[in-house]
């Protein structure tokens, strides 16, 4: 006679089909390994592409900074009678001339090459920029990646602890009806199963969080199934300290001092005097000749104490702030690496604790108390509660290592690997 199979039985067949059907429905999809994915984050992030287009703005930008202003055309009457017996009549007074000339005006030297240094410092400032978002997009793929990794191996564990479940029902069952257990005993392995549902629905939910967050970076590849493993960074503090001063946060500073110093000497440059040359025709009555001009015109900077003094102050200003930017971000980041680094070496003995003292005795614990259960020493709900115990133990040892994981994955990505162009 077949007993009839139990609700957890049923959900356990019934994920297990579901399971079959996905893998099925992911056979033609190429597994998404870490690499893969910190590979596509890069290409397909819109923000990399944004910045990709602000970059060929701002280079589009160099060459016009220091060409000469457009040259003017100049139409003009001069000399136009407004009374008298000819006024208002153009070809009758001597002086009455139809104009049309050019004028080009001629900018300083220093002031055309602080326009291009000023340009070619906005284009290095969006090059920064470029390093910075594609050093965050890495390190945000390579934590999602890496969260969704650690639940799938605890999600791993819950096979086996079904199989467990089935064999602590059938021992409670048979002990049951060998008169050993009392009939109430049946309803913990049943409890114990619909717990372990439980624990499998709360990890399938942080399942799908960590997949959405992977897709934020990866797009529709985030549902592809896991390959390979996270790569073994070597965290090396000493290492990580020489790093830090090409971190991109850092490295934009300098890009945007070049564009500070360029704006000073745009400043200094507006003391020295503009020029402008004009050519023109003038045209009078057919019984007068016509006549040419030709005129060239300096700018005369005679109170710089409140024009150009001031701005020259103010870029100056500007650029002692940002270097103060630059430094309190230096420590910031400085700080920063500590305290990882601390939490590292912290997760790092968690880990170690985990699995050489607390996971070796949650299982001895559900060992002894199992005998003792067997040989009428022990409750039932003893025995349960160490087998709880030891899921907790084992879960947090996956959850620790996942959690060491992405600590290193911020550490590398952050100054090991600040900006490089090298995918691991």
């Amino acid at each position: 006679m077949h007993s009839p199979i139990s609700p957890a039985g049923r959900f356990g067949r019934a994920a297990a089909l579901a399971l079959l059907a996905g893998c099925a429905g992911l056979a033609g999809a190429e597994p998404l390994s870490f690499a893969r994915a910190l590979e596509l984050a890069v290409g397909e992030t819109p923000a990399l592409r944004a910045d990709a287009a602000q970059l060929a703005a701002a280079r589009h930008a160099v060459l016009p900074a220091g060409q000469l202003p457009d040259p003017k055309l100049v139409l003009g009457l001069d000399n136009l009678p407004i009374n008298g017996p000819d006024r208002y009549r153009v070809g009758e007074d001597f002086m009455t001339m139809r104009r049309v000339g050019l004028r080009q005006e001629f900018p300083n030297r220093a002031k055309r090459q602080a326009r291009v240094a000023v340009a070619q410092g906005e284009a290095a400032v969006a090059a920064a920029q470029i390093a910075i978002t594609r050093q965050q997009v890495r390190q945000q793929a390579a934590l999602a990646w890496i969260a969704r990794h650690t639940v799938e191996r605890q999600l791993a564990h819950i096979d086996a602890l079904r199989a467990e479940n089935r064999l602590l029902d059938a021992g409670v069952r048979a002990r049951i009806a060998g008169g050993g257990a009392a009939a109430a005993d049946a309803v913990a392995p049943r409890q114990e199963a619909a717990a372990i549902d439980a624990l499998q629905d709360r990890l399938e939910a942080r399942r799908e969080q960590a997949i959405a967050r992977l897709a934020r970076w990866v797009g529709a590849a985030a549902r592809e199934p896991l390959t390979g493993a996270v790569p073994d960074w070597p965290i090396d503090r000493d290492a990580l300290l020489r790093r830090l001063h090409a971190h991109p946060d850092l490295a934009v500073f300098d890009a945007r001092a070049s564009v500070a110093q360029a704006a000073i000497a745009q400043a200094q440059a507006a003391k020295k005097s503009d020029w402008a040359l004009a050519l023109a025709y003038q045209q009078r009555g057919p019984q007068f000749s016509d006549m040419a001009m030709l005129e060239l015109s300096f700018d005369l900077p005679l109170f710089t104490a409140r024009r150009q003094d001031p701005t020259i102050a103010a870029r100056r200003a500007q650029r002692d702030a940002l270097d103060a930017q630059r430094e309190a971000t230096l420590r910031e980041h400085a700080a920063e690496l500590d305290t990882d680094l601390a939490e590292y070496r912290r997760l790092g003995r968690a880990l170690a604790r985990q699995n050489r003292q607390l996971l070796p005795l949650a299982a001895e614990k559900v060992a002894l108390i199992e005998a003792a259960w067997r040989g009428g020493q022990a409750s039932l709900t003893e025995l349960i509660g160490a087998r709880r115990e030891r899921i907790e133990a084992e879960l947090e040892a996956i959850a620790l290592h996942g959690e060491r994981q992405q600590m290193a994955a911020r550490l590398h990505y952050a100054y090991a690997d600040a900006g490089s162009g090298e995918l691991p």
